[in-house]
């Protein structure tokens, strides 16, 4: 009798990128090519190693990530995905994405990436003004990213993200509309449009920018919603917005808690009920020979909970109360007496009965709060 693959989704960091944006708190940096050679062989190593753990298992997605996974040469590309190809089992449809920002992606490079098998590609644009770009420390300008993107299309590749930041210094209403409208004339299959957060470790953590105020960004995040929607653009998640059927499949198993094996510097993994991730220092790493993996956190029935509401509340669609007592044998009311009801009294929840099932999803102001909602389903 044939037994059924579990589904597992794959993360592959690389931690390389040409210059530090102002913003940044993501482990990459610079790096000479032998750095980055040793530390491209420790990954294929991981990789590998990792493999007999996943016998079972069917990957669906694969996302490289950084960092600019586009820096790297093809020759090292290819070694990588027929290193993935070679150990696990893919699924024939698996979503293979790489993220890819202007001025490193040359379309020889891009065409060699499509014969790969890589079929979807997220290309980090931030903002279409040249003067925002150039205060975010970006090393690009929207004239290479509009070369890169026309050289991906022509490479092949129909699923394109485009990632898009709101709230930068410099920013007005005015400019974010001109953003928008230039990333919506290009029809990319989907768009990425998150805030800027000014997070610790970074240079505008230590030097803060002059940035827009709140009700600028209030704004600013209706006119996201506002102009993708009238442009056929469906918000599946917060930050997220894609055509009919290019939502990104691999971010969706973070938010409905699939597994995914994370390999590389910092990489977290969740496999079963037990949250894994690899050390951040980048000696060690090369030195255990991508060995590294620490903080096991075997999550308890509450903890599970918890990721179960806040994660699945990013999602419109919400969570699904069927889901939730298959998991764990209650319902969402039950464990959460009273709470959805107040929330729905306030107007930041709502509730859809549907056949045989009931889903709970943010409302419009939800979404506006969505963090001091969530909150409410921490034990």
């Amino acid at each position: 009798m044939k037994t059924e693959r579990r589904p597992l989704s794959l993360y592959l960091h690389i931690p390389f990128c040409v210059r530090k944006c102002l913003y940044c708190d993501f482990l990459s940096g610079p790096r000479t090519k032998e750095e980055q050679e040793r530390y491209l062989s420790c990954l294929i190593r991981e990789i590998r190693r990792e493999a007999d753990a996943c016998k079972d298992c069917l990957v669906e997605t694969v996302f490289v990530g950084g960092g600019t996974p586009s820096l790297l040469a093809p020759e090292w590309m290819e070694r990588i995905l027929l290193t993935v190809s070679g150990s696990y089992h893919l699924a024939k449809d698996c979503e293979i994405t790489i993220e890819a920002n202007p001025g490193t992606a040359p379309k020889p490079k891009l065409c060699s990436l499509f014969r790969m098998g890589v079929n979807r590609l997220s290309i980090g644009l931030q903002s279409a003004v040249d003067e925002e770009l150039a205060a975010l420390g970006r090393i690009h300008t929207f004239s290479d990213f509009l070369a890169t993107y026309e050289a991906a299309a022509e490479a092949g590749f129909t699923n394109i993200n485009v990632d898009l930041m709101s709230g930068i210094p410099l920013q007005s209403a005015e400019s974010w509309t001109k953003t928008l409208e230039r990333a919506l004339s290009l029809e990319p299959a989907h768009i990425s449009a998150y805030s800027l957060i000014i997070e610790e470790g970074t240079y505008f953590y230590e030097h803060r920018p002059s940035l827009p105020d709140e009700e600028t960004d209030r704004l600013l995040y209706r006119m996201t919603n506002e102009m993708l929607g009238a442009h056929g653009y469906h918000r599946y998640e917060i930050s997220n917005y894609a055509r009919e059927g290019f939502e990104c499949r691999h971010n969706l198993v973070y938010w409905r808690r699939g597994e995914y094996a994370g390999f590389g510097l910092g990489a977290a993994s969740l496999v079963g009920n037990a949250r894994y991730r690899n050390c951040e220092d980048f000696d060690a790493y090369i030195g255990r020979e991508g060995d590294c993996r620490q903080e096991e956190n075997v999550l308890s029935v509450p903890e599970q909970m918890e990721e179960f509401m806040f994660l699945g509340l990013r999602l419109t669609r919400g969570v699904s109360n069927l889901d939730f007592r298959k998991a764990f044998g209650r319902t969402i009311q039950e464990v959460y007496p009273g709470i959805t009801e107040g929330l729905i009294g306030q107007g930041l929840l709502c509730r859809d009965k549907g056949e045989g099932d009931e889903r709970f999803f943010l409302s419009e102001r939800g979404l506006d709060v969505s963090n001091r909602v969530m909150a409410e389903f921490l034990f």
